[in-house]
């Protein structure tokens, strides 16, 4: 796992902080709950490490292009771990399979969330001072979570780095060692996909979009390894080269 240096993240998640008006004290809340609802039995993060260590993986965002994108993936996903950013999660199972890892601040639908991790998905579940009640209602109904905050660790609550959904799960698959990333229904426009949190604050999600995208071209910057994305729609993302489907399956040697 590569080191999380707090003195990097720390900074950037004030600047995000601020621009939100989030409640630095409330974030440390929900970590601490997190922390207790789970001691004992958190999920060991080097369980994910076994699994992303050297492989491919691609990871879903909720955007609008989300079902599209797994149309065109689906018959090869066998070939990625395969990572949901929180709603994402529902299309794995509307098509009867699973995501290997579930990123999630419980925004999606929970009784799909739940579901995966019947199924035997990782749950990496986020901890904040705007999910609080979520935590305290469906934290312990999941059999294998990893809690992970926004500000620092404490006991078994780990930071990744990340503030999204969708680019935290990029900063854990980069952290865990993964070969090669990319982004599948990750738009980051100014559109809101029907598998994104019901009923949002319009102006609030355009600028955590705004913040998920400033944060993969952190990522980008610091990674070494290849990035791409094969979003149908939406923007480019700097650093992730886009492919289409053809080259896709050139480049993972992908017949079909």
């Amino acid at each position: 796992m590569r080191p999380v240096d707090l003195g990097e993240w720390m900074p950037i998640y004030r600047g995000i902080a601020k621009r939100l008006g989030l409640d630095e004290s409330k974030d440390r809340l929900a970590r601490d709950l997190a922390d207790g609802l789970l001691k004992g039995r958190c999920l060991d993060p080097e369980r994910l490490e076994r699994l992303i260590l050297g492989r491919d993986v691609l990871v879903f965002g909720a955007g609008p292009s989300l079902e599209p994108d797994f149309k065109m993936l689906k018959g090869f996903l066998n070939r990625f771990v395969t990572m949901a950013s929180d709603g994402a999660t529902s299309i794995f199972l509307e098509h009867g399979l699973r995501p290997d890892v579930v990123v999630t601040d419980l925004d999606g639908r929970i009784e799909d969330l739940l579901k995966a991790d019947e199924m035997g998905s990782l749950m990496v579940v986020h901890a904040h001072g705007d999910n609080v009640e979520a935590l305290r209602r469906y934290l312990r109904r999941f059999k294998a979570v990893l809690p992970t905050t926004q500000v620092e660790p404490k006991g078994c609550v780990r930071n990744f780095f990340g503030f999204t959904d969708g680019d935290r799960a990029c900063y854990l698959a980069v952290g865990m060692g993964a070969r090669s990333l990319t982004l599948a229904g990750m738009d980051l426009g100014d559109e809101i996909g029907r598998y994104s949190k019901p009923r949002p604050n319009y102006e609030r999600k355009l600028k955590k979009l705004r913040i998920c995208k400033e944060l993969l071209g952190v990522l980008s910057s610091m990674a070494k390894i290849p990035l791409y994305n094969v979003t149908s729609m939406g923007e480019e993302i700097p650093g992730f080269k886009r492919l289409g489907y053809e080259e896709l399956k050139k480049v993972f040697n992908v017949n079909g």
